[in-house]
């Protein structure tokens, strides 16, 4: 969702190493180029306003105009005050020291609230916690049944209530946390009523709520693709609440940044996690570090590293890797491959991590809009083959390419193409993981970058 503004950024700093000097002047028209890229990325005029202040103090310091790489200087500079814009360090969940925790989830309606509740229980299983999940919401049609739903699908507690309660937000949630206490349940997660706006009924709802289950958590869910409606939204919840962090829904989508980069500063309470996609395990924890390198194009490789060692097991890394060196790497691999970035969020997302160094096919690739359907008739294509055929490509004939076509679905134009990208794929796979830029530099990442299927 920082794409623009990441390459807005990136002419300004290109064009002030291009001066070799550094002066107030050509700083100046930086500062410009930087106002305007953040105001069109959807930041709000204040932060701006302030981020572009401490820039110029910063920037105009004679250690900096005397410097020897004075453009490296100022992109230093840009990156403290974004990580200072965004949070200078992760902020964490906290828990009580009597369980169960309790974490209260407010936000409007639409917004995302009861998928991220759930999201964030199965977050907080991976990490040893034993989460019991409730929604007071008696408003808005289906909505219990909703989590009820997912809990199932995620293997989660969910306490449904009685039908004496069905109609009484603060009831259920006594009964809940009750039903917690007895389960040795350590967090309660409470998914609220939301509105279509901000109103008088649901703020004295939630406030009720919160003075009887005095959450160490109040979560405000904010839909990013509502740029600063999300931001003014944040605020009155906070004034009115008391919020004390931010989840984020939809950054993987086509928003602009805004909402993500003026969120604390408005409000002055972290965001805590973001949402990266539909999945249930698609929530992450806010880095601001992080983001703030990935929008000034120097990747966020620990994020892949951490997503890599979520997904991938490290016997089955080691003999992909020998494979590769040995001149083993079948179709019947590629199509694994193929599968695992599917679940690390996809190819769009993993390349999004990527530094831009100049990397050759890895800089060209971040270029083309991906089509992630295409690893689905990847997988049909090689599914249609022969144990023979994936083991070796090179016995697939025109006759067993026409075969494949029509067993998959597709054409033999496609069997032809997929032939040609694996081949390609296995070359530029072998190259990385033999001791060139990745290999070097992310040892355990052992993953495909090869020209993949889907690139417009």
């Amino acid at each position: 969702m920082f794409d623009n503004l990441s390459d807005k950024l990136q002419r300004v700093f290109k064009n002030l190493r291009g001066e070799g000097k550094l002066t107030a002047e050509n700083m100046d028209a930086a500062l410009r180029e930087i106002r305007v890229a953040l105001l069109e990325a959807d930041v709000h005029f204040r932060v701006v306003k302030q981020f572009i202040e401490g820039i110029k103090e910063k920037a105009q310091g004679q250690e900096v105009l005397q410097a020897l790489s004075p453009g490296q200087q100022v992109v230093k500079i840009v990156r403290d005050e974004l990580v200072k814009m965004l949070g200078t360090h992760t902020s964490k969940l906290r828990f009580a020291n009597e369980p169960p925790s309790v974490i209260l989830i407010v936000g409007l309606q639409g917004s995302g609230k009861t998928t991220s509740t759930a999201k964030l229980a199965r977050l907080l299983v991976r990490e040893g916690h034993n989460p019991q999940l409730v929604s007071v919401d008696i408003y808005r049609p289906a909505a219990r049944k909703q989590l009820t739903v997912l809990g199932k699908e995620n293997r989660l507690s969910v306490y449904e209530g009685t039908p004496e309660e069905a109609d009484k937000p603060v009831e259920l949630a006594r009964s809940a946390r009750r039903e917690a206490m007895q389960a040795g349940r350590d967090v309660l997660m409470v998914d609220t009523a939301g509105r279509l706006h901000i109103d008088d009924d649901l703020m004295n709802e939630l406030q009720e709520l919160k003075t009887l289950l005095n959450p160490v958590e109040v979560l405000f869910v904010a839909d990013a693709m509502t740029g600063q409606d999300a931001v003014k939204s944040a605020e009155e919840f906070h004034k009115r609440l008391g919020i004390t962090g931010v989840i984020l829904t939809k950054m993987d989508g086509d928003a602009r940044g805004g909402a993500a980069l003026s969120i604390r500063s408005v409000t002055g309470q972290p965001l805590k996690f973001v949402g990266v996609g539909e999945k249930s395990d698609a929530l992450e924890p806010f880095h601001p570090e992080r983001v703030a390198s990935r929008i000034l194009g120097m990747g966020d490789v620990l994020s892949l590293i951490e997503k890599v060692e979520q997904t991938i097991d490290h016997k089955q890394a080691e003999e992909m890797q020998r494979k590769l060196i040995e001149n083993e790497f079948s179709l019947a691999d590629f199509r694994d491959q193929m599968k695992q970035l599917s679940k690390m969020g996809g190819i769009e997302s993993l390349l999004g991590m990527m530094p831009d160094m100049g990397m050759g096919p890895l800089k060209d690739l971040k270029k083309h809009k991906i089509d992630e359907k295409e690893i689905s008739r990847v997988v049909a294509i090689i599914d249609s083959m022969t144990k023979a055929e994936r083991d070796n490509h090179m016995i697939i004939n025109g006759a067993r390419r026409r075969r494949i076509a029509k067993g998959s679905g597709t054409s033999v134009q496609e069997v032809n193409s997929l032939l040609k990208q694996y081949t390609e794929a296995k070359k530029m796979m072998k190259s990385i993981t033999g001791g060139g830029f990745m290999g070097k530099r992310m040892g355990k990442f052992k993953m495909p970058f090869g020209n993949f299927p889907g690139f417009n």
